[in-house]
C-alpha cells in the first residue's frame, strides 16, 4: 500500500509541472520520479519529510490508509492551507503533525518551488491543540525565512496521541501500564 500512496493519477505535484500522477523530483535534482521512490532515497538517508499542500489537504483520500501511508513514507508532518476534516484527524493518529498557515500565508504567497528544506521547532517540548509553531524555511541559494503555523491537533487527545507516536503507541502503553 506504501507503494500507491499519492499514486492517484489526478495528483498534480506543483515540483513537477505538466506531469499528473504520483510522481516528484528528488532535492539532488535530476529527472521526475514516483514519489515512493523518492521517499525511499530520503528515508535511506535518514531525512524525515515534508508534504506542503494547498486548501483541503486529503479530500478524496482513502481515509486511513492514506495517513497510514503517509507515515510510512517517512512523511512526519503535513503544512497545508487547510485539511478535510477526517484525514486531518487520521494524520495525529498516526503520529504525522497537521500544520496550517496563517491566513493570508499560501505555498504561493512564499514563492515555494521544491527546493527549500523546513525546520519546524516548538514541538519537542510538547503539543498543546492551535498552538503556534516556528517554521524556518530555507532556500537553495542559503536564504530563510521564519513563519509562524498553527498546529491543527485540535484536542488535548490528539495531543496525547500525537506525543506517543500514534493512536496504536497510545492504545498499547495504556494496555502495557495497566497489566
Amino acid at each position: 500500500m506504501m507503494r500507491g500512496t499519492f499514486a492517484n493519477i489526478r495528483i498534480r505535484n506543483e515540483m513537477v509541472p505538466g506531469i499528473e500522477g504520483g510522481m516528484t523530483r528528488h532535492i539532488d535534482g535530476g529527472d521526475p520520479q514516483p514519489i515512493y521512490e523518492a521517499a525511499m532515497r530520503y528515508r535511506d538517508a535518514g531525512v524525515p519529510l515534508v508534504v506542503v499542500a494547498g486548501k483541503e489537504y486529503g479530500t478524496g483520500s482513502s481515509r486511513d490508509w492514506a495517513a497510514k501511508g503517509t507515515r510510512l513514507l517517512g512523511i512526519r508532518a503535513v503544512i497545508a492551507e487547510s485539511f478535510e476534516r477526517i484525514h486531518r484527524s487520521n494524520l495525529v493518529g498516526m503520529g504525522v503533525l497537521p500544520l496550517e498557515f496563517k491566513p493570508g500565508t499560501t505555498r504561493n504567497t512564499l514563492a515555494l518551488d521544491g527546493t527549500e528544506t523546513f525546520d519546524i521547532s516548538g514541538v519537542a517540548g510538547g503539543i498543546a491543540p492551535r498552538m503556534d509553531v516556528d517554521c524556518r524555511i530555507v532556500r537553495a541559494d542559503g536564504s530563510s525565512e521564519d513563519i509562524a503555523l498553527t498546529c491543527r491537533i485540535d484536542t488535548l487527545d490528539e495531543a496525547e496521541y500525537y506525543r506517543h507516536g500514534g493512536i496504536l503507541q497510545y492504545v498499547i502503553r495504556n494496555m502495557l501500564e495497566a497489566a
